[in-house]
């Protein structure tokens, strides 16, 4: 990419050729690329940009990163998948191309967190096979809240301000 910041058209098509072959899919990477975007404001970029995005939620490397952000207690699926699903019903979804930030925006304001923390103390294998006391279970759950809690916050701080449709 050139230094200034003019993008050539090859510059652009190589971007995007990278986000439609998914060579570039990290949140750091995909990140760079939609700033890069955001600037341009031309509707060509928007696809590729909105499917790089779903890819790397639907490929699960959101959940491979967000677990790689909580080494303890490993993020919950479950937690990841119900925000999908709040998201895709939710017809407020199409103010951004950036599924992933709708789906961590969406576990953050719906409180999925403590919700599926919760779900996870209680479960007997939790626990090998016996009934955990509340105290455990509320002990659980409020070390699960806090390590994903961090690892979704260090996730959203990668935006400035939300991303719309046009990546501003």
């Amino acid at each position: 990419m050139s230094s200034g910041k003019k993008l050539s058209q090859a510059e652009k098509a190589s971007l995007i050729q990278s986000l439609r072959t998914h060579r570039v899919n990290t949140l750091i990477e995909l990140r760079r690329i939609e700033k890069v975007f955001a600037n341009l404001n031309t509707p060509d970029v928007t696809e590729p940009m909105t499917s790089a995005w779903a890819h790397y939620v639907n490929s699960n490397n959101l959940l491979s990163e967000l677990r790689g952000l909580t080494k303890n207690y490993p993020f919950s699926s479950e937690c990841l998948d119900e925000a999908k699903w709040m998201v895709i019903g939710d017809p407020q979804s199409t103010r951004s191309w950036n599924y992933c930030w709708l789906v961590l925006q969406k576990a953050k304001n719906q409180n999925l967190i403590p919700k599926h923390a919760r779900q996870l103390a209680v479960k007997p294998q939790m626990w090998g096979g016996r009934t955990p006391t509340a105290a455990g279970v509320e002990q659980l759950a409020a070390a699960c809240i806090a390590e994903w809690t961090r690892a979704l916050t260090q996730m959203l701080r990668h935006w400035d301000s939300p991303p719309t449709t046009s990546g501003r």
